[in-house]
């Protein structure tokens, strides 16, 4: 098949590279920019370090301080997030492997005498599911939308040339509807199969009128490829 990534960078690419290696012809064009935040951490102990996106982990990279959170433990979403936290130096990583609600259980053996340090995207869906214990949402990262596509990716999509669409969070998403309607393709963008993370990811393609809509299984990198390479 002929896909269109549309997952920034670096994450994107290394997509793109698993599905050509099982054949298929891939064109990636990032949506969102990721750019990230100067972390701004109050001067108090926490009892671990939340992170639902390696690109939490990648802020911490760039924290002159970052000495101060490497001994804590960290929970993360998945296994990318918790590759990317041991890439930048934490050694006591407990990954959900699954979606941020998966986390609650591993969050629950936390001691609630010092507060969980969540490190966030600066557009989030819903806060932190910590039951009872205290959260210090800090903001790590953006994610900023492309305005328009890049003029090959509107020609093929406006030609009919992708036979799929991968969509790997609901602003991505969103941000592939505007560009089409900005580039006056919307129908054109709307009719290949659509791949997606999971039913969020999903929501606003759905609302559009996306008529063939394929959800991951589960909401992870190797599951989503697999569904595309079943189809």
């Amino acid at each position: 098949m002929r896909l269109l990534v549309t997952r920034p960078v670096p994450d994107g690419e290394r997509t793109a590279a698993q599905l050509r290696a099982l054949g298929h012809d891939v064109v990636v064009a990032a949506l969102l920019r990721v750019e990230t935040v100067d972390l701004e951490l109050a001067d108090e102990a926490y009892a671990a370090v939340v992170m639902t996106s390696a690109n939490a982990a990648r802020a911490v990279a760039g924290y002159p301080q970052r000495h101060r959170l490497m001994s804590l433990p960290v929970f993360t979403v998945g296994r990318r997030t918790a590759e990317a936290a041991r890439a930048v130096g934490f050694a006591d990583i407990h990954s959900a492997d699954g979606d941020k609600h998966d986390l609650a259980p591993l969050l629950a053996a936390v001691g609630a005498d010092k507060p969980l340090l969540y490190l966030a995207g600066e557009d989030r869906s819903g806060d932190l599911p910590a039951g009872r214990l205290p959260v210090r949402t800090v903001v790590a990262y953006r994610a900023v939308k492309a305005e328009r596509f890049p003029p090959a990716v509107a020609a093929a999509l406006a030609a009919g040339k992708f036979d799929g669409v991968l969509h790997f969070s609901a602003r991505s998403a969103q941000a592939y509807l505007d560009c089409a309607a900005r580039a006056g393709i919307l129908g054109a963008a709307l009719a290949p199969a659509h791949f997606c993370l999971s039913a969020q990811v999903a929501a606003p393609l759905a609302a559009a009128g996306v008529g063939q809509i394929k959800v991951s299984p589960r909401p992870d990198e190797a599951a989503i490829v697999g569904l595309v390479n079943s189809t």
